[in-house]
């Protein structure tokens, strides 16, 4: 029995830690179907031992209310569903009974109040029992009604998505490819918990309807018999609602199969099915549990798993440096399609499954889409961790951040990174050339068009091959064009900072310009003791200076861009947060991103660094009862933990 307690415990911490790295940090430190096999674990262990920890995954729902936003506490609990992979099981939990059969959507769940046929109130479903009052930013979803025919009280429940499309879309716009955000749920997240709608509304967040709470008119509840018949009034007052069809014990099980050939042409995000009894007053006679209503039952598909044999790993290297592990295997068909490789995310997953060349794994497709690894069977754990670089031969680092190790090319001239010049060269924070995204930065470079920097301001000779390619035409060009010609006035610091010097970010870049006038020949002749000098700016930063404009080769990319751009006035900066050294972590409310938050800083005279020394002033983080690394340090070193919300006040 003790071991079982023990388990019981070390499977709720992994289960938390794993949610909470998911929930509110965009990160994932397990596969889906590792989470689905440990919960299933821990389940069957709490119903054999009757113990169930206090903070255990299988009785506490959503996530923690961290925000600054208002608080609002539900009338009643907002309770998960149950849940099986089982089509038949969801015919004997039908029991007879018609039932509803619905998507589950994957976003976030809100609750909209409606006071004479206007919206009144919107909420997230935060931990069950209080959520955020989010109304202004409901107000710019894509399709929600601000008036109703119905003039009574009307509160309903629904998800929150934001379509693959518009996901797509919005990473497409991003030119660093470890900014972009990792799926429509996440950023679903953040979307909607904004304090600036305006954030909001650029997201493209679509709302839809799969509840009815209540319906009152002057006192009279609006009856429903059936579920049915409240989705059809809900569409009747302006609401998308979820798709949805009327199944038996006998007919469920197709249902099921015909929802499933609909997933890889769906565009919203999906984690399998609700079933939910028609009738209303059946279902709601059941009651409910501690943990779960008993009028509905979600439905979670299971993957299709495959053994297969483990032939190799791959070193995959980003134009980041960062060295991706690829899983390579004999090929095995899943839902329909052959499957040979699968990525293993970083380190940490690849050193938990102990995986060695010849092993037997298994292989599923994450929501049915994306191949997984799922477990080995074998577990030879002989794969070595390359200590060079597949591709330039020289030194790989491992970093480990927040329990998760990533291997990177720490070789700057490494060729994989060619593209990651360029893509930093015309990034917002530098030379901000837009219309050149990754892939038309490669499309360039393979055609031989951009050798170094100061070939993208004469990409005009090359008009007739760039109208011809897929994706451009004449307006295109031209819209390019555009954008090259305003990008040839920049700021020295913005320039400075363009050349994607090591250890060099905006910030660095402007503390070292503003020291010498902002005088691009006083920066490229600077000495390492000059530097030194600047407060702010330490040994490795001068180096990384000193070092890049030493080298003949960077020397010549210098005078060549100089020949296509002048300087523009430096901004005035201000004082009120000089000498000060900032480090933000954790996910903003009152800015559009941390870039925004870290501009404003510094031009009150501020610096944003990375890490948390001795020479911090202060840490920004929304969450500062967390447990997080850079909130421990902070800790340790007696430096205050602010909010936005004290920062913003401190700014005035």
């Amino acid at each position: 029995m003790e071991e079982k307690k023990q388990r019981i415990r070390e499977l709720t911490e992994q289960l938390n830690r794993a949610a909470y790295a998911y929930e509110q940090e965009d990160r994932e430190i397990m596969s889906n179907f590792e989470y689905d096999r440990l919960y299933d674990e821990l389940k069957a262990l709490e119903e054999e031992t009757g113990i169930v920890m206090a903070d255990s995954p299988t009785v506490r729902a959503g996530y923690e209310v961290l925000s600054e936003l208002p608080k609002v506490r539900h009338e009643s609990p907002m309770l998960s569903l149950d849940k099986t992979k089982e089509p038949q099981a969801l015919a004997e939990w039908l029991n007879g009974q018609e039932g509803v059969l619905s998507w589950k959507l994957d976003g976030l769940t809100i609750v909209l109040t409606y006071r004479g046929g206007k919206l009144f109130q919107a909420a997230t479903r935060g931990n069950g029992e209080v959520g955020e009052i989010i109304t202004n930013n409901a107000k710019v979803f894509k399709n929600i009604p601000l008036t109703l025919p119905f003039s009574g009280e009307l509160i309903l429940r629904g998800e929150a998505v934001i379509k693959y499309s518009d996901f797509e879309k919005i990473n497409a716009g991003i030119a660093d490819i470890d900014a972009r955000y990792k799926n429509p749920r996440n950023l679903c997240s953040g979307s909607v918990r904004q304090l600036n709608n305006e954030i909001t509304a650029k997201r493209n967040v679509h709302f839809f309807a799969f509840t009815l709470v209540s319906a009152q008119k002057e006192d009279e509840p609006v009856k429903f018999v059936t579920r049915s018949e409240q989705m059809e009034w809900l569409c009747a007052q302006g609401f998308d609602t979820v798709e949805e069809c009327l199944v038996t014990a006998q007919t469920v099980k197709e249902a099921v199969q015909a929802f499933e050939g609909k997933i890889e042409k769906n565009d919203f995000p999906s984690d399998g099915l609700v079933l939910t009894y028609n009738n209303i007053a059946y279902g709601e006679s059941l009651g409910r549990t501690a943990k779960f209503p008993r009028h509905s039952i979600a439905f979670k598909w299971r993957d299709e798993v495959r053994e297969t044999k483990l032939l190799e790993i791959e070193w995959s290297p980003s134009r980041t440096g960062l060295i991706n592990p690829v899983a390579i295997f004999e090929p095995v068909e899943l839902e329909g399609t052959s499957v040979s490789r699968a990525s293993l995310h970083n380190i940490s997953i690849m050193e938990g499954l102990e995986l060695g060349i010849g092993d037997t794994v298994t292989v599923y497709k994450a929501n049915m889409i994306i191949p997984q690894l799922a477990d080995n069977l074998t577990r030879s754990n002989n794969v070595k961790i390359p200590e060079t670089c597949p591709v330039c031969g020289r030194p790989t680092h491992i970093k480990e951040e927040n329990e998760t190790k990533t291997l990177y090319c720490i070789n700057e001239e490494c060729p994989a990174k060619k593209i990651k010049q360029f893509t930093h060269f015309v990034s917002r924070d530098a030379m901000n050339i837009e219309g050149l995204s990754e892939a038309t930065l490669e499309k360039f470079i393979d055609e031989h068009m951009l050798a170094e920097p100061a070939d993208l301001f004469h990409l005009d000779r090359y008009r007739e091959q760039i109208t011809q390619m897929e994706g451009f035409g004449e307006k295109s060009y031209q819209n390019l064009m555009a954008s090259i010609e305003k990008a040839r006035e920049v700021s020295v610091a913005k320039f400075v900072y363009s050349l994607g010097i090591l250890n060099i970010g905006l910030a660095n870049a402007k503390l070292i310009c503003r020291q010498f006038d902002n005088d691009i020949e006083k920066v490229r002749r600077a000495s390492r003791e000059e530097m030194v000098e600047i407060e702010g700016i330490g040994e490795v930063i001068a180096d990384s200076m000193a070092a890049f404009f030493e080298k003949p080769e960077n020397g010549k990319i210098v005078d060549d861009l100089l020949k296509e751009v002048h300087f523009a006035a430096e901004e005035t900066v201000g004082e009120k947060f000089a000498g000060k050294v900032f480090v933000i972590t954790g996910s903003v409310e009152h800015f559009a991103n941390r870039n925004e938050l870290k501009e404003v800083i510094e031009r009150e005279g501020g610096k944003v660094t990375g890490s948390v020394t001795a020479k911090t002033s202060y840490l920004i983080n929304n969450d500062s009862l967390s447990n997080s690394s850079k909130n421990k340090k902070a800790k340790e070193l007696d430096i205050p933990i602010l909010t936005e919300e004290e920062f913003l006040k401190m700014l005035g």
